[in-house]
C-alpha cells in the first residue's frame, strides 16, 4: 500500500514508518518538525515538511481516485501541562487542523485512515483495567481534543463511507531500529528516569507517595512502540468501510512508579536520585489499559511485554543519541 503518515519524524510516527517499510509499504511523511526530527525520518521514505492544516490537500490530491491506500495520523499538540496553559493551541493544532485532514482525505478518496488517540480521552476511570466501553471524561484539553477529534472521524465514517480506527495509546515507551524518544520537552516518566541516569538530571521526583497502591505511588501500564506500530498495521488492514472502530493499547499489566525507577536501576546499573513530592492535581491512582478487543478483533499479540526489555531498549537508544552528539560536536 501506499501511505501517508502525518507526524512521522516525531516518536511513535517514526518508529510506525520503519515497520510500514519493513512490510513492503510505501511511506510518505508529512510533518512540520515543530516537534520531530528530519533525522528521524526513516531511510526510504519520501518526506514533505508542512502543516497538516494547509499541506495535507495538496499531498493527498483531489480527485476520485486517491493516491494513497491509507493515512496514519499521528501529528498533534500532546502536552497536557501545556495545553491547560495554551488550550488555543490546542483546539486549532489538534482539532481544526484535522478537520482539513479529513476533508482532504474525502475529496481526494482515500479510503483508510487510523488515528492516534489516547487514554487521556478517559479521563479519571472509575474502574481499572479501563475498557472501550469506560466514559469519555477528559480532565485536560489535551484529551478534550483528541475526543473531539474521535467524535469528527465518527460522522465523517457514517457520511461518506470512510474506513477508520482510533487506537487509545496508554503509556508507551521503549525504542526500534534507531528511533526512539527524543523530544524538546520531556513528559514521560521513563525517558525522565534515564536522563537522570546520564546526568541531565539531577533527581526524579516522585508525585505523591501515599496513593492506594502496594508501594504507595502511583501505578502505570506501559507498552513497547514496536507493539504499538504493529497494531497500527493491523487496524489498517481490518479497517472497514462505513465503520469507526476504538481499540485500547496497552499491556495490560500496571507498574508503579517506584518499580519503573527500579527497572531503570537495574537495565543501567547506574545510581537515580529520588525526590519525594506531593500529589499533583488530577492524577489517577492507578491507569491499566483493556486490549482484549484489539487482541480479539485485531490478532494483535504483544511480544515486548517485559518492563526491563522496555526500559533497556529506550536507555540504548538514548546512549547511542548521545554518542552521536558527542561525536558531532568532536
Amino acid at each position: 500500500m501506499r501511505l501517508l503518515v502525518t507526524g512521522g519524524a516525531g516518536y511513535v510516527g517514526s518508529v510506525c514508518s520503519t515497520v510500514l517499510l519493513e512490510q513492503g509499504h510505501e511511506v510518505v511523511v508529512l510533518d512540520d518538525l515543530s516537534t520531530g526530527n528530519a533525522d528521524a525520518v526513516p531511510a526510504g521514505v519520501e518526506f514533505v515538511e508542512g502543516d497538516i492544516a494547509t499541506a495535507a490537500a495538496a499531498v493527498l490530491g483531489d480527485g476520485a481516485r486517491s493516491r494513497f491506500d491509507g493515512v496514519l495520523h499521528f501529528a498533534a499538540q500532546s502536552l497536557v501541562g501545556e495545553s491547560v496553559e495554551q488550550p488555543d493551541k490546542y483546539w486549532h493544532g489538534n482539532v481544526v487542523a484535522t478537520l482539513a485532514l479529513l476533508d482532504a482525505i474525502r475529496r481526494s478518496g482515500t479510503p483508510r485512515l487510523v488515528f492516534s488517540s489516547t487514554a487521556a480521552t478517559y479521563g479519571e476511570p472509575e474502574r481499572v483495567p479501563i475498557t472501550e466501553d469506560a466514559p469519555a471524561r477528559p480532565t485536560n484539553p489535551y484529551g478534550a481534543t483528541k475526543l473531539a477529534i474521535d467524535h469528527a472521524i465518527s460522522s465523517y465514517t457514517r457520511a461518506y463511507g470512510l474506513a477508520a480506527t482510533s487506537l487509545r495509546y496508554f503509556n508507551v515507551a521503549g525504542a526500534y531500529r534507531g528511533a526512539g524518544e527524543n523530544r524538546v520537552v520531556e513528559t514521560h516518566l521513563i525517558p525522565l528516569v534515564l536522563q537522570v541516569a546520564l546526568g541531565q538530571r539531577e533527581h526524579i521526583s516522585v508525585f505523591g507517595t501515599d496513593w492506594p497502591t502496594k508501594d504507595g505511588t502511583a501505578v502505570r501500564d506501559y507498552i513497547h512502540v514496536k507493539d504499538l506500530a504493529d497494531a497500527h498495521l493491523l487496524a489498517l488492514e481490518a479497517a472497514r468501510p462505513g465503520e469507526h472502530a476504538v481499540y485500547n493499547l496497552g499491556s495490560g499489566e500496571g507498574f508503579t512508579v517506584r518499580e519503573v525507577i527500579e527497572a531503570c536501576r537495574r537495565v543501567t546499573g547506574l545510581p537515580i536520585t529520588v525526590v519525594d513530592a506531593p500529589r499533583r492535581a488530577g492524577d489517577p491512582a492507578v491507569l491499566i489499559a483493556s486490549s482484549r478487543r484489539a487482541v480479539e478483533e485485531l490478532g494483535w499479540k504483544p511480544q515486548h511485554t517485559s518492563l526491563d526489555e522496555i526500559v533497556a531498549d529506550a536507555w540504548a537508544y538514548l546512549q547511542d543519541l548521545g554518542d552521536r552528539s558527542h561525536a558531532a560536536r568532536r
